[in-house]
């Protein structure tokens, strides 16, 4: 009997001390991973990746650029990381959004345009260390060159001659100083400018609708103008017909001047005043009398029943 309470015993203080056992691992386990975490958290350990930089922010403000790839160790709250900066080609847009941005003309015309630049950072500690803020700073200085020469052009130019356009923007953007005998922008932020690209540029809805209006007011008046001459060369056309007719009628009948004789001229006056009578259409009657100094004519209205 007290052999199988001993047996008893030893199993329940192993069961026990296997438990205790685990439990002890369990948290020794937790707490290294708890400061393992903590750490990866307030990246004490950090690692620089490759075309990537990090700049470090020490307790006295001073800052400093981490360009070696690999693992870096910093003390903690003695020193932050500042930023992440990628050293590969980067996208700089007009007015800092991907939409057209409204830009005046020489000729005060009111135009949208965008654009793109591609820059690439060459010094850390320039971008970084030197300029507060350097991607705003670069937006800022960016946008005030290309929009001097965007605005410095005539609206033809910017519309048909954007790749000379394109090309100014782009020297100015590599080598012109931003103020007379200040740096350039690849001087001020250590950066290289690989392109500046127009993505388009294009007028303004209001000016199309009134250039589309200014088209259609030409276009109608050229058809006025036509259908005029069209009708001013017909009328010449009867004119010289109705000269040469009365020309010849009065040769038929022996007159060998080449005035118009008077009598004969009533006559034809005569008769256009029966064509008339003719096609009348309002339902009246042209009673036309004949003599030899006038042609008038007479209207009487219908005689009710």
């Amino acid at each position: 009997m007290s052999s199988q309470n001993t047996a008893d015993f030893l199993k329940r203080a192993f069961v026990i001390d296997l438990f205790r056992r685990i439990l002890i691992a369990t948290l020794l386990i937790s707490l290294i991973y708890g400061f393992l975490a903590l750490i990866y958290a307030s990246k004490t350990i950090y690692k620089v990746k490759k075309n990537y930089s990090i700049v470090l922010e020490k307790l006295g403000g001073q800052r400093e650029a981490i360009t070696e790839v690999g693992w870096h160790v910093r003390l903690p709250f003695f020193t932050r990381i500042e930023q992440e900066v990628s050293l590969m080609n980067q996208s700089l847009y007009l007015g800092g959004t991907n939409e057209p941005v409204r830009v005046i003309s020489q000729e005060n015309v009111a135009l949208w345009t965008s654009g793109v630049l591609t820059y690439r950072i060459n010094d850390l500690k320039t971008w970084a260390i030197e300029n507060l803020n350097p991607l705003m700073l670069l937006q800022g200085d960016h946008d005030g060159i290309v929009k001097d020469i965007l605005q410095a052009q005539k609206v033809d130019s910017l519309i048909s001659e954007r790749e000379i356009i394109k090309e100014k923007i782009f020297t100015a953007l590599k080598s012109r100083p931003i103020n007379e005998g200040g740096p350039t922008l690849e001087e001020k932020y250590g950066i290289e400018v690989v392109s500046f690209v127009l993505k388009q540029t294009r007028f303004g809805d209001k000016l199309i609708e009134a250039t589309e209006e200014k088209k259609r007011r030409e276009l109608i008046a050229e058809a006025e103008n036509y259908a005029a001459d069209q009708e001013a060369d017909r009328i010449r056309k009867l004119y010289a017909a109705y000269l040469f007719s009365i020309q010849e009628l009065q040769e038929k009948i022996g007159g060998k001047s080449e005035a118009v004789n008077l009598a004969l001229l009533q006559f034809l006056t005569q008769q256009k005043w029966a064509s008339a009578y003719e096609k009348n259409q309002t339902g009246q009657h042209t009673v036309v009398i004949q003599n030899t100094e006038s042609a008038p004519a007479l209207t009487i209205p219908k005689m009710s029943k």
